[in-house]
């Protein structure tokens, strides 16, 4: 008798398998509604950049791009904070995390299964017998997705993730930019600083020769009291150098999950060798390689899957459950009295349809607001590209005229000296020469560090590739309808 309930009970079992696998398979197909196709967005893209750029029409930036600084010292310094810092560390953390609710959604293509048991003992106080009972019930649910709205709620989750992982490329290449502006301005201060302390050597040996020519009575004091004040302004200036350098250290230290006393790799001054050439290639490759974009891209179809998921709740939800539970009187026992259920239910939102709409309508806002953002995002990023070329023929031209300035300015100087030591003209000729070739020396400096500067916004504005975390794999599940807005 027993075992022909177990048989039984197995055959329940069996027939709540098959039909929760058929119906698995049945909304594993296609859903009944059809889903929006993703486009990029219409935007006028300039088929030329405004400024002349070198040959070639294909962005190429290979891994390690920084490299054609030809600074290894620069190199160890960039690869150091992209393995160290906090906050792209913080990024990667955020990328598990989208990675970790991407699969979490992902389970709800499969049956969701709980096991409970339970045992008890009973007292007849009249009749002093005891009653033992336990069991054991497992339960499958399953819900149907009959209209894509489990789907899109997998493609929505998945495109944040992949989302994610773009913006930390984008805190990665951002990372590169400060840590190679930190390092250049550190060289330009250690050069700053050594033509400070020439200068200041030689405004002493100025002094000692207006003290001679006082001590004879070739000059007056005003000459002792403009030496004196000429060497006091370039100490002061010396000293304001020092602080600034100890703070461009520090920014420069933190950047590496370190504290601000342990100093890093530094370079004694701007690196002299020639700048490497970039093809910036057409403007459309710009939207191909920036990865801010492709954040910005990847929510564009989040959002529009977010509109498939609002509009698919509007239709009823079916979910199948299935149960196969036990009981006896005895522990022993417990598997030879199986049970087992099916049940069915449907859920009617459209009862809310006002509600429901409403929650339609506020999601196609939210995908047209992205797109919005994405088509702004798109004309900065090429106004980014524009901008680095055209800066970068206007600091090569100054460079070229800076060069003169301080040539013609050393001249100056050493005419003005000569008719000082000759008699022929007064001390402050002099000194004003020479602040004019120490103006040309400071200004000839700013201009290669912003040239420098200027490099790497221009590999950032293309999209320059970083070292990549496992790549986010994006797929859609259910093939596209013909193309169509959300409407």
């Amino acid at each position: 008798m027993n075992l022909g309930k177990a048989l039984s009970g197995c055959g329940r079992a069996a027939f709540i398998g098959l039909l929760l696998s058929g119906s698995l398979l049945l909304s594993g197909c296609a859903g009944l509604l059809p889903r929006s196709q993703y486009s990029t967005p219409a935007s006028a893209v300039p088929q030329t950049w405004q400024q002349q750029t070198p040959t070639g029409s294909e962005v190429a930036l290979k891994d390690g791009w920084w490299r054609d600084f030809n600074d290894p010292q620069l190199s160890g310094v960039i690869e150091r904070a992209l393995t160290s810092n906090n906050d792209l560390a913080a990024a990667a953390i955020k990328v598990r995390r989208a990675r970790l609710n991407a699969s979490l959604t992902d389970t709800n293509r499969t049956p969701s299964v709980s096991v409970s048991g339970n045992s008890s003992l009973n007292h007849d106080v009249k009749s002093g017998q005891d009653t033992r009972s336990s069991g054991v019930t497992g339960t499958v649910s399953y819900e149907l997705d009959l209209w894509g709205k489990l789907a899109s709620a997998r493609d929505a989750s998945r495109f944040e993730a992949a989302a994610t992982e773009f913006d930390r490329q984008a805190s990665a290449l951002t990372l590169i930019g400060t840590t190679a502006a930190d390092y250049w301005q550190i060289g330009y201060l250690n050069e700053r600083i050594e033509t400070a302390q020439a200068s200041i050597a030689y405004a002493e040996q100025i002094l000692d020769l207006v003290n001679v020519k006082y001590a004879a009575g070739a000059v007056s004091a005003q000459d002792q009291v403009q030496a004196r004040q000429t060497m006091a302004t370039q100490r002061a200036e010396l000293t304001q150098l020092l602080q600034q350098r100890t703070e461009a250290r520090n920014a420069l230290a933190l950047l590496f999950d370190q504290a601000p006393e342990r100093q890093v790799a530094e370079p004694t001054r701007l690196p002299d060798t020639p700048l490497p050439e970039v093809a910036a290639g057409l403007p459309a490759s710009v939207l191909a390689q920036r990865p801010d974009l492709k954040a910005a891209e990847q929510r564009l179809r989040k959002y529009l899957a977010t509109v498939d998921t609002a509009r698919a709740s509007i239709y009823p939800s079916f979910t199948l459950t299935g149960s196969l539970g036990t009981a006896s009187a005895t522990l022993l026992s417990v598997l030879q009295n199986p049970y087992g259920t099916l049940g069915a239910g449907i859920t009617l939102p459209f009862v809310q349809w006002n509600t429901m709409k409403l929650n339609v309508e506020i999601a196609k806002t939210d995908y047209e607001d992205a797109v919005v953002n994405f088509r702004q995002l798109l004309y900065v990023a090429l106004g980014d590209v524009e901008n680095a070329l055209s800066a970068r023929e206007r600091y090569a031209e100054r460079n070229r005229q800076l060069e003169e300035s301080l040539a013609l300015a050393k001249r100056a100087e050493e005419l003005a000296e000569i008719r000082y030591r000759a008699g022929s003209t007064a001390l402050q000729a002099w000194l004003d020469t020479q602040e004019s070739r120490r103006s040309a020396e400071k200004a000839l400096a700013e201009n290669r560090l912003n040239r420098l500067k200027n490099l790497m916004t221009l590999y950032q504005a293309l999209g320059g590739p970083v070292p990549k975390e496992k790549q986010v794999e994006v797929k859609v599940e259910v093939e596209r309808e013909a193309p169509r807005q959300p409407n």
